[in-house]
């Protein structure tokens, strides 16, 4: 059988290169995550990456409650192939630690797991695989996903180039005076580590929820709830009055925020994939002319 070329320039047999070819680009299969096989995650992955002469960038697309991650990684295809990005959408199950918690990752503790360390080795995975370094990459997550992603950002911006936080049901305000989750004040004594705020002025920051997106069924914590605490509603009554509190939070602490309230639309993450991909593009495009210019 004939030999072909890697994408490390590595001979390879023509079986090998197909079985790479209809597994690792394009829709991949779904993986397990080699560092905790409890996570699976798939990737979009253009099957022109790097051809271009432009670094690859990555995008994670992380699900919320309903778990559609599938759905975020192929509506964010079409973007990856005309931006040269990687999209990769983990999924953190339902229940991991057998209790059928649905909320765990929302709050980035759950037993021995930090949710934010879970998907840093996934991205490290990713990056052996297609022999990239993505030191940085983009974050998006909505719903339960936006949760995720306002988090990630206290917890981890020094990898991060850009977020987008989509109608989070509730929010961590920058606020030292309440604990965690709506508050900081025990930040460093629960993460061990400080809440790095210069840090967090470098990366570019996008909250995006629907005007119409209203309804506050699943969003209103009452005492015995799980995620109950003193003040857990305190940020707002609905998704757009939480995430413009969270805004302010940043404003307040120096940190810039793109807003975006998308009219007549109701509480749906496929929706606002379009004003999300804007905000992705001008910040991929600002990275390849700063390179361009060093």
């Amino acid at each position: 059988m004939s030999a072909v070329p890697d994408q490390t320039g590595k001979p390879e047999d023509e079986a090998a290169a197909r079985g790479r070819a209809l597994y690792e680009y394009g829709p991949t299969s779904i993986y397990a995550a080699r560092h905790d096989p409890r996570f699976p995650y798939c990737l979009y992955v253009p099957p022109g990456l790097g051809k271009t002469g432009e670094q690859p960038e990555l995008i994670v697309a992380m699900h919320g409650t309903g778990r559609g991650f599938t759905g975020y990684r192929d509506a964010f295809s079409a973007f990856a192939r005309w931006n040269n990005c990687i999209i990769l959408a983990p999924l953190f199950p339902i229940g991991v630690m057998g209790d059928g918690n649905r909320d765990g990752f929302k709050y980035m503790r759950e037993g021995d797991l930090r949710y934010d360390e879970v998907l840093l080795a996934i991205v490290e995975e990713v990056s052996e695989r297609y022999g990239i370094a993505f030191d940085r990459f983009g974050l998006f997550g909505y719903s339960g996903g936006g949760h995720f992603a306002h988090r990630f950002l206290l917890l981890q911006p020094r990898r991060l180039w850009g977020v987008s936080i989509g109608a989070p049901g509730s929010v961590t305000l920058l606020d030292p005076s309440r604990d965690w989750w709506v508050g900081t004040r025990d930040f460093a004594a629960l993460f061990g580590q400080e809440l790095d705020i210069p840090a967090m002025r470098q990366v570019a920051v996008q909250m995006v929820v629907g005007a119409a997106d209203l309804e506050t069924w699943e969003i209103t914590h009452k005492p015995g709830g799980r995620n109950w605490m003193p003040d857990a509603n305190h940020a707002g009554a609905t998704r757009p009055e939480r995430l413009a509190a969270l805004r302010d939070s940043f404003e307040q602490n120096g940190i810039s925020v793109r807003f975006d309230l998308v009219p007549n639309t109701p509480h749906d993450g496929l929706k606002v994939v379009p004003t999300v991909e804007d905000f992705f593009a001008a910040e991929i495009a600002k990275r390849r002319l700063a390179r361009k210019a060093a």
